[in-house]
């Protein structure tokens, strides 16, 4: 059961399974190469990728500066069970040294689009 599902309620348990997975890129190619490999692993049933994003970070660790960088992200939908493997793929092809590979459980879905999400990745 996650920790959604615990926080809140019965309610939410048969949603909390499906999760989007944020994951920030340093370009475009970088976000379709990642979400490529998703999905013809199948770890994700959709991706998404938004432009143009302006990050502001510190960095380096402990160092207490302000870096800024021009990012893409890419969004992916999949199920709660495929998290580990979708973050070790992340993490064993991103760029980045410190990927930021964050899931974030949906609350409510469709269900058409729940459905064949779930027949996807099943």
């Amino acid at each position: 059961m996650s920790f959604l599902s615990l926080t809140l309620g019965k309610s939410l348990l048969l949603m909390s399974n499906i999760i989007l997975v944020y994951i920030t890129c340093e370009d475009r190619e970088e976000a379709e190469r990642i979400g490529r490999e998703l999905l013809k692993k199948r770890l994700v049933a959709c991706v998404n990728i938004i432009n143009n994003v302006h990050s502001m970070y510190l960095w380096p660790p402990k160092k207490g500066r302000i870096e800024e960088a021009n990012e893409v992200i890419l969004l992916c939908k999949t199920l709660e069970s495929k998290w580990k493997k979708v973050e070790k793929e992340v993490t064993k092809i991103h760029s980045y040294s410190t990927p930021e590979i964050a899931a974030i459980p949906f609350i409510h879905m469709n269900k058409k689009y729940s459905d064949w999400l779930k027949e996807e990745l099943i």
